[in-house]
């Protein structure tokens, strides 16, 4: 008797935002410790923020190798591998003596934690059909979106009680939680008779069909650049917020879910609109929101008039046009990629990840006591994201 083909129920999609969370979570979790393991480790504010950007170097390599090898090998075994090394990641850098060997680390661990993030959307889309796919990415994203809601609060609580190398143990006990989670619920949800064949060479080769379609370069260009202006904000908030604007750091936390809570109720109202109005017209609409946070950001910065209020309201603006962009520009760019839909989730991530670990520490080059690096690379990831989505955009 043939088993029955895998389906994308609630509970799966439930588990595959949970796992989708991995780089929420190992960025958000620990950036209320920054300013302390900067103290700590003997490391300026820019060498710290390394932590971040060998963090995305990781996770988006680790998607280009972990997109391909599951559309060679299967989603399944290539994710309960992963998650497990992300898992030893985590709780080995709670015992890390230096900054060399935590920035080390934190490779290793974006590295592993890729295959939450690309074969979350990549079993979806498998599970899913255009008219629908739109709607499942929309839904995980308003799951994945909890990470960064909860990830800074619980971290600012560990990180009171059992200070930064709290928070990181804290953060692997979390991915051995995921790892469960995988095993439990996650099926393969691509045959054999669907798998690309023919080797390492072949496994590779969807990428150059891929990057020779400028619309779905151009998607992936804008999907990339919009986190990289979300992640100035993020990197440089922690020393932003304790250090400029005076916050403690579970006050800091506080704020920094209160943002990031736009993430989440602009894909509920996503996965409601979408559907009907089309990802085209909602990309528009994260465009403007985008720009809108970004450069009045820049506006308070350059008058001198940034507070506490305006700095969470232009970073709640500029986080929802980004979750907007995140969910339907992945949308627009997957439904040009469904020859090989891994390999075009692994093109997303690492264009997003790499752009935004390149911007983390540009933001603490001229030290922690301005907010203007911040603010003009958020401007300029924004504007640049328009451009692109908008060139992605035109009539065929």
């Amino acid at each position: 008797m043939t088993a029955a083909a895998p389906r994308l129920t609630p509970g799966l999609l439930a588990v595959l935002g949970i796992l989708a969370t991995a780089s929420a979570l190992s960025t958000d979790l620990y950036l209320p410790s920054l300013p302390d393991i900067s103290s700590s480790l003997h490391a300026s504010p820019s060498v710290v923020q390394l932590t971040l950007t060998m963090f995305f170097v990781g996770i988006g390599t680790g998607q280009l190798l972990i997109g391909a090898l599951s559309d060679a090998r299967g989603r399944r075994t290539v994710l309960l591998v992963s998650l497990a090394v992300f898992s030893f990641a985590g709780f080995a850098m709670s015992f890390t003596p230096s900054i060399e060997l935590l920035i080390a680390l934190r490779l290793v661990q974006g590295f592993a934690g890729a295959a939450g993030i690309v074969i979350a959307r990549a079993v979806a889309v498998d599970l899913s059909d255009g008219a629908t796919a739109v709607r499942a990415l929309s839904l995980i994203a308003i799951v994945s979106g909890l990470g960064p809601l909860l990830a800074p609060v619980i971290g600012g609580v560990t990180h009171e009680w059992w200070g930064w190398r709290g928070s990181l143990a804290t953060l692997g006990a979390i991915a051995a939680v995921m790892l469960v989670l995988a095993w439990w619920r996650v099926p393969e949800s691509l045959p054999a008779a669907q798998r690309t064949t023919g080797g390492l060479r072949a496994t590779f080769t969807p990428f150059g069909r891929l990057l020779r379609d400028w619309r779905f370069v151009s998607l992936t260009v804008a999907f990339g650049l919009s986190f990289g202006a979300i992640m100035a904000y993020i990197s440089a908030s922690p020393f932003v917020g304790q250090r400029i604007l005076g916050m403690s750091p579970v006050i800091y936390a506080l704020s920094f879910s209160a943002a990031a809570s736009s993430m989440v109720i602009a894909n509920v109202l996503n996965s409601r609109l979408a559907p009907r109005v089309g990802p085209r017209r909602m990309l528009v609409v994260a465009i403007v929101l985008l720009c809108l946070g970004s450069f009045a950001m820049l506006a308070f910065v350059l008058t001198g008039t940034l507070g506490i209020a305006s700095f969470i309201a232009c970073a709640f603006v500029a986080s929802a046009g980004t979750g907007l962009m995140l969910s339907n520009a992945s949308a627009l760019a997957l439904a040009r990629a469904d020859y090989a839909r891994g390999s075009g989730s692994a093109l997303l991530g690492a264009i997003q990840f790499l752009i935004g670990g390149f911007a983390a520490p540009l933001t603490g080059l001229w030290g922690e006591g301005t907010a203007l690096p911040m603010a003009v690379i958020m401007a300029v990831g924004a504007g640049l994201a328009a451009c692109c989505a908008f060139v992605a955009l035109r009539p065929e």
